[in-house]
């Protein structure tokens, strides 16, 4: 999957990711779209690096899993202004 950050970088996720990231990475996407709040989204986020792939344990944070995370945040946090503004 390739994905476009803010700056306009393009990152490939199946070249710059471990297959572990890769699958927290779909766990957030989902969660991206559910999620309440940015601390419910950190919350399932720290449990997910914590758990690892299939419960295998710890995945290390690498710098660009970080930056795909903090992109997510900043789309999850414009969903939920969209949606407290369409409720007004």
């Amino acid at each position: 999957m390739i994905i476009t950050i803010d700056s306009g970088k393009t990152i490939d996720t199946a070249k710059d990711l471990s297959s572990e990231e890769r699958h927290i990475l779909q766990k957030l996407f989902a969660w991206k779209t559910v999620a309440d709040s940015l601390t419910q989204f950190r919350k399932i986020k720290d449990r997910a690096i914590k758990m690892g792939w299939n419960n295998s344990g710890p995945v290390r944070e690498s710098r660009i899993l970080k930056i795909i995370i903090q992109h997510l945040e900043k789309e999850l946090i414009l969903r939920l202004k969209k949606e407290k503004k369409s409720q007004l």
